[in-house]
C-alpha cells in the first residue's frame, strides 16, 4: 500500500500540470494529500475524493477552482470526520488492504509558519489529532510547514508542540528524517508494527513546484 502527499503550488502555471500528472501516475499512490491543490489538475483514476470547502476568506487571493486540501483514494471512503476548520484541512476513513484507516489531509499555516495562522492551526490540529487518533487506525499528513531533521524551515515551538503531539497519541513521523523537507506522513505505531515501510522523494529539484512529494509504501 502507498500513501503520497506532495504541496503542487496551487498549479500556478498550467504548463506545468502534464509534468505533475506523469509524476502522480509514476508513484502511483493508494492514498493521495494533494495539497495547494486546483481542480484543474485531473486524476480520474482515483474513484474516492474528500476536499476541503471552498475558501471564503480570500485575502490570498485563490481562484475559484482553488482548495486548500484535497484526499485521493483507490480504497472505499468509510466515513468523514469533521475537522476544526473545514477551509484547511479534511478527513476520512479508509478501508485499506491493511485494514481501516483514518487519514488527515492539511496545511499548517496557509503560507508559512510565519503567517498568523500557523500557531492557531497548528494548536487545534493537535487538538483534532488528539480525538481522531483515539477512533481507530490514524495517518496524519500534509504540508506542515516544520523540518524536523535540519533548520531549513521550523519553529522551536511548532516543533515541539508537534513531537509532544505525536508522542502523546502514539504516532510515528515516517518521514521526520528527510532533510529539507516540510512535508510529512505520519501514521499509527499499531498501524504499521507488522509492516515493512519504505519513504522516497520526488520532484527533488522542485521545478514543478516549491515543495518535494514524499511517499510510504507498506509491505
Amino acid at each position: 500500500m502507498k500513501i503520497a502527499t506532495w504541496n503542487i503550488d496551487r498549479l500556478k502555471s498550467l504548463s506545468k500540470s502534464s509534468g505533475i500528472i506523469r509524476n502522480l501516475k509514476e508513484i502511483d499512490a493508494d492514498i493521495l494529500i494533494l495539497t495547494e491543490y486546483n481542480k484543474l489538475l485531473h486524476l480520474p483514476y482515483y474513484q474516492y475524493k474528500v476536499e476541503t470547502n471552498k475558501i471564503l476568506d480570500n485575502q490570498y487571493n485563490y481562484k475559484e477552482t482553488e482548495t486548500r486540501v484535497a484526499i485521493f483514494s483507490k480504497f472505499p471512503i468509510r466515513q468523514i470526520f469533521k475537522t476544526y476548520d473545514n477551509q484547511t484541512s479534511c478527513c476520512a476513513e479508509f478501508e485499506t488492504d491493511f485494514g481501516n484507516l483514518i487519514v488527515y489531509g492539511t496545511i499548517v499555516g496557509i503560507v508559512g509558519n510565519s503567517d498568523k495562522n500557523f500557531k492557531a492551526d497548528l494548536i487545534k490540529q493537535t487538538e483534532d489529532i488528539e480525538s481522531l487518533s483515539k477512533l481507530g487506525s490514524f495517518c496524519y499528513s500534509g504540508d506542515l510547514n516544520i523540518s524536523f531533521s535540519d533548520n531549513y524551515y521550523f519553529t522551536q515551538f511548532g516543533r515541539e508542540k508537534f513531537l509532544e503531539s505525536f508522542r502523546n497519541n502514539r504516532l510515528t513521523n515516517l518521514t521526520g528524517n528527510l532533510k529539507e523537507n516540510i512535508d510529512h506522513i505520519i501514521i499509527s505505531e499499531d498501524f504499521i508494527k507488522n509492516l515493512n515501510h519504505e519513504i522516497s522523494e520526488w520532484n527533488t529539484s522542485k521545478n514543478l513546484s516549491d515543495h518535494k512529494g514524499v511517499l510510504l509504501e507498506l509491505k
